[in-house]
């Protein structure tokens, strides 16, 4: 086993910002970004955003951080849920395709195809034979879209398991986020460990220099925010070479 494998539990959680340092330092970046999309719609790239982590991580609110000064013309945010019976029928990553940006867009995957590695290897939805293939076609799909000029900037936000509990509990006593929590989040909690094991085989096999992964702490969610929009702005400059 690698000495540099990632070890979600062991991840510095300490880290924060203050309100005020929290607003200059998104309104920074946010600006950046804008800005470097309006260079990408004249490039033949595009850009794609995989966001993976546990539930109550704060997927969402990092998603919502990255594209509201955006131009909502050129992006598009999917939220992958379950498969189809009609998905259900073909390859995992078959409902993925239509869904991949053109030219000088952008698609931001809230949960992605890494689920074949993640959720369906803990739940058993595949078989072992299956998960553990699913390396070399993910990283193969990934090598594809990168040669055909996608940039592919892959997310992990993650809380500790304490923190996860205290957000669950809020949403349970907020009528506003009550949508948000159900009996199978908290199922998902038994399994946690095995979770973490998953997540943590996926970074050292998928991980590739065209598409790596970005572990970002999450209980801090100002940090996490910041930390999300100015990754995301700063590799799409880099691929672009500005």
């Amino acid at each position: 086993m690698a000495s540099n494998r990632i070890r979600l539990d062991l991840l510095d959680q300490s880290k924060s910002l203050e309100h005020e340092d929290y607003k200059k330092q998104l309104k920074k970046y946010q600006l950046e970004l804008l800005n470097t999309q309006l260079i990408l719609r004249e490039r033949k790239n595009s850009v794609i955003i995989v966001v993976e982590g546990p539930d109550a991580a704060g997927k969402g609110g990092s998603i919502k951080r990255v594209t509201e000064r955006l131009d909502p013309r050129l992006v598009r945010v999917y939220s992958v849920v379950k498969p189809t019976p009609e998905e259900y029928q073909h390859h995992y990553m078959w409902r993925f395709w239509n869904k991949l940006p053109s030219h000088g867009h952008i698609a931001i995957f809230d949960r992605s195809w890494y689920g074949r590695v993640l959720v369906e290897r803990v739940e058993k939805f595949c078989t072992e034979a299956e998960w553990k293939r699913a390396y070399r076609e993910i990283n193969e799909f990934e090598k594809q879209l990168a040669d055909d000029g996608a940039i592919i900037i892959k997310l992990f936000l993650q809380i500790t398991k304490e923190e996860q509990l205290s957000r669950f509990r809020r949403r349970e006593g907020d009528p506003y986020k009550h949508w948000k929590i159900s009996d199978e989040d908290w199922r998902n909690r038994e399994k946690w460990s095995q979770h973490n094991e998953a997540a943590e085989d996926m970074f050292e096999k998928t991980s590739t220099p065209a598409a790596p992964w970005v572990v970002i702490p999450g209980n801090y969610k100002w940090f996490a925010r910041v930390r999300v929009v100015k990754s995301v702005s700063e590799q799409i400059s880099q691929a672009l070479k500005l």
